[in-house]
C-alpha cells in the first residue's frame, strides 16, 4: 500500500495528516502501541517541516508519503525549505539544553521510529516503523 498527501504549510493541516494516519493504521490493523509512536513521530516531522523547513510559508508545501509493506511502515516527510544538518542539533538531554524550549523534535522522532534517515539536503526525513 502506498499513499501520498500534500499540504500547505499551515499548522491546522496537521489534522489532515492525522486523519490519514488514523485511516491507514485502522485499515491495516496496526496496534495501538505502534499507532502512538507513528502518530507522534509523523506529526513532529510534519510540524518541523511546516515551521522550520518552510518557515510557515503558505506558498510552500509539505509532502508525506506512506509505504506499508511486509510489516514495515515507511513514512517520508519532505518540505521545500533549505534543509539542515541533523548532526548539528544539540543533544536535548545534556544539562545545558534541558531547559531549552526547542530542539527535541529530531531526538523524539529518532526514539519513536525503528529507523530514521535524512536526505543529503536535510529537507526530507524517512522514518520506518515495524508494525
Amino acid at each position: 500500500m502506498q499513499q501520498k498527501i500534500r499540504i500547505t504549510s499551515v499548522i491546522d493541516n496537521l489534522r489532515v495528516v492525522e486523519n490519514a494516519i488514523d485511516n491507514l493504521t485502522n485499515d491495516a490493523g496496526i496496534s495501538q502501541d505502534s499507532y502512538g509512536k507513528i502518530l507522534i513521530g509523523i506529526l513532529e516531522a510534519v510540524n518541523n517541516a511546516i515551521v522550520h523547513g518552510n518557515k510557515s510559508d503558505v506558498n510552500k508545501f509539505v509532502e508525506v508519503e506512506f509505504i506499508l509493506d511486509k510489516g514495515k511502515l515507511k513514512v517520508s516527510v519532505t518540505d521545500e525549505g533549505e534543509g539542515f544538518n541533523p548532526a548539528g542539533i544539540p543533544d536535548p538531554t545534556l544539562p545545558e539544553n534541558i531547559e531549552a524550549l526547542t530542539g527535541r523534535g529530531v531526538f523524539l522522532m529518532s526514539r519513536l521510529a525503528d529507523e530514521i534517515e535524512f536526505n543529503n539536503e536535510g529537507n526530507s526525513v524517512t522514518m520506518t516503523f515495524k508494525v
